[in-house]
């Protein structure tokens, strides 16, 4: 069997309240915070932000270049968001697609929401759809369980790669 290694999964494989209590941010939605603080884009790796929308990088991937794009405004239900939080969300979806597909060579891509609790949303007041990039060969985008290989890159150096393109672009 190959190794697994995936370091950034411990912080939320060793929290036993994970399931019961919000993230431990000062407004109880850590993208409510993120949104509030540009200053802190490196450290809360947001690598986008645009007039209604904004992409940070998952902090617990399931794959390397895990992103969430999310809509600025605290809202946990489809028909609450705008028709230009909506484009503003697929836009940045269809950009970030090219992106990662330049520069992680990724195959395809699982794209997904989770709307309410019960349907996997660990953060439901709080829209976000899911960008996993995919390789042939690679994890699940569920629970790994063997013969897989994750290819091993920080957030930080995803961060500034991601920053980099865009810069450049």
């Amino acid at each position: 069997m190959d190794q697994l290694w995936a370091p950034w999964r411990l912080d939320y494989i060793k929290d036993p309240d994970r399931q019961k209590e919000p993230p431990p941010t000062s407004s109880g939605c850590f993208l409510c915070d993120y949104r509030e603080q540009p200053e802190r884009d490196d450290t809360n790796f947001v690598v986008a932000r645009a007039e209604h929308v904004f992409v940070v990088l998952n902090r617990f991937p399931y794959n390397n270049g895990h992103l969430l794009i999310a809509p600025l405004e605290h809202k946990g239900e489809l028909a609450e968001l705008s028709a230009e939080e909506l484009l503003g969300c697929v836009t940045e979806m269809q950009r970030f697609v090219s992106s990662l597909k330049e520069l992680l060579n990724a195959d395809g891509f699982n794209i997904g929401l989770n709307l309410g609790s019960v349907a996997g949303a660990g953060l439901p007041g709080h829209l976000h759809w899911h960008v996993v990039p995919r390789w042939s060969g690679d994890s699940n985008f569920m629970t790994v369980t063997g013969d897989t290989n994750v290819i091993p890159q920080s957030l930080s150096a995803l961060h500034a790669m991601l920053r980099g393109r865009l810069d450049s672009a």
